[in-house]
């Protein structure tokens, strides 16, 4: 292998985007409530972009404006010096807008009844916002300030507590050990189970257990139908229920099937994860980008909502301070470079409106029958058929849909929801997945519990309806549909007596 140095001229082609392409890019793929934040960030940084604020549902009104003439009681008249070009002015205010975005304002006015309107919808989102719920740690201190407790104890208790998280349950997921210091005595060990026993005898019942079997026989009250029946089952038969082993539970403990179930139904009521309750769900707000709206001759057309859509523009003051002549080299410099910052920001979004819009309405098109009949009649759709009947490229496509939801007449959707794929039935029609999802649940549904479906008799009754499917793909879809194999939805209750042994 010969290694040199020196010059060699070579001759690639190599593909690179331009910033501007990256933006529009970026912009297509943000849904709607991020392009808002978006364009909030980029008036931030640029002062001259300019959003079109007012409600076209408000009647215009005539503002109220100063006269310039009258005499002012507590102001001092500004005195402008008209023999200089004010480029000193110029600059302050462009440094204010800079350091205090808002502070200056060359639109209009807005009337007072606006102003009163804008108000009363700020006040009512106020109003409406959830309060912040306690938290599982903060509830749990609460009760153990009601008790009389050593200090120490307190302390040790405050310690566990702080260990627990709801999203977990409530769980204890550390060991007593790793709460307290290295050099803890056996004493310490003590103090740390006496603490532990406190929290665990707080509400809810169940908190601060080590394991499902802990945290279940600590809900267990001798009132309890099926007592004794409970602590057996949870103590040694957790698996044998989860897998509806209930012949081997009959075996091991003498109980017949009939009190295992009944005693089941009353373990189902306990609660497996005590402080879920007070884990923060978070539920995105969901906004649709496009609306569907279907015409007399029943033919559905896609708009996008104007009002929620933001639309830019650029300041009329900072062009005339340009085009005057007025401004200095900097002056310029500084205007032509956020003019072509804002314009290519403007344009991003325009061409995101558009093609939002052919897309959206390329899927309504070949969507027509969910929209009329319901998702039962879904058919099988690829990105590649959107991205040829628009005319761009499948990503492009992919960027368009990506978290953008659609209001049909059938509800609110995810885009990606009308993408679906699927296979051909006996007489070479296609069948979308969802559809064979949807028969595989009805199939399912009407089963003799007492002797269930198993996933190769589920394969051969979707083919006798005409849909050729690998046992694999039933599997995956059941699991999916969160539905247990047959041995777990076999009901043993109707289980059919076996026939006495014949007399030899």
């Amino acid at each position: 292998m010969r290694l040199s140095l020196g010059l060699e001229a070579r001759q690639v082609q190599i593909q690179k985007l331009a910033p501007r392409m990256i933006q529009s890019m970026e912009i297509l793929q943000l849904p709607l409530l991020a392009l808002q934040e978006r364009i909030e960030q980029e008036m931030n940084e640029n002062p001259l972009l300019e959003l079109q604020e007012e409600d076209p549902s408000l009647p215009d009104e005539p503002v109220e404006r100063v006269d310039p003439d009258a005499p002012a009681d507590t102001e001092r008249e500004m005195v402008v010096d008209a023999s200089k070009d004010n480029v000193d002015d110029f600059e302050r205010l462009i440094t204010m807008d800079n350091e205090l975005p808002g502070a200056f304002d060359d639109g209009p006015r807005r009337s007072q009844t606006r102003m009163e309107e804008e108000a009363e919808r700020k006040h009512d989102a106020m109003a409406n916002v959830v309060a912040r719920p306690e938290s599982l740690n903060d509830y749990l201190r609460h009760q153990l300030g009601e008790l009389e407790l050593e200090a120490a104890v307190v302390a040790m208790a405050e310690r566990i507590i702080s260990a627990l998280d709801a999203r977990d349950g409530g769980y204890l997921k550390s060991r007593l050990e790793d709460l307290l210091p290295p050099d803890a005595t056996p004493d310490d060990l003590a103090l740390a189970r006496q603490a532990l026993d406190i929290v665990q005898r707080l509400d809810p019942p169940g908190i601060a257990a080590r394991d499902l079997r802990e945290c279940l026989l600590a809900q267990l009250t001798p009132d309890i139908p099926y007592y004794e029946e409970l602590r057996t089952l949870i103590s040694g038969h957790l698996e044998d229920l989860r897998d509806n082993r209930l012949p081997q539970i009959q075996r091991k403990t003498g109980y017949t099937i009939e009190r295992i179930q009944k005693a089941w139904e009353q373990l189902r009521k306990l609660n497996p994860k005590p402080g879920a309750q007070f884990a923060e769900t978070f539920i995105p707000t969901v906004v649709p980008d496009v609306t569907v709206e279907q015409a007399e001759d029943g033919s559905y057309r896609v708009v996008l909502d104007e009002a929620r859509t933001p639309r830019l523009y650029i300041s009329e003051y900072y062009r005339q301070r340009l085009l005057s002549g007025q401004a200095t080299p900097e002056e310029r410099e500084f205007i032509k470079r956020k003019i072509n910052a804002a314009q290519w920001l403007i344009d991003s979004i325009e061409q995101r409106r558009g093609t939002l819009t052919r897309v959206a309405q390329a899927i309504v098109d070949h969507q027509h029958r969910f929209l009329d009949d319901g998702p039962e009649f879904i058919i099988p759709l690829k990105m590649q058929q959107i991205a040829d009947t628009v005319g761009v490229h499948v990503t492009t496509v992919s960027r368009a849909v990506d978290d953008k939801w659609i209001q049909t007449p059938r509800g609110m959707f995810p885009l990606k929801r009308f993408f679906v794929g699927g296979t051909r039935s006996d007489e070479g029609d296609d069948v979308a997945w969802d559809i064979i999802r949807i028969k595989l649940q009805e199939l399912i549904d009407n089963e003799d519990k007492s002797d269930p479906l198993s996933d190769d008799v589920l394969v051969k009754e979707l083919e006798k309806q005409g849909m050729k499917v690998a046992r694999r793909t039933v599997t995956k879809y059941r699991q999916k549909m969160g539905i247990a194999s047959s041995r777990q939805r076999k009901d043993w209750s109707k289980q059919k007596p076996e026939p006495p042994a014949a007399m030899t």
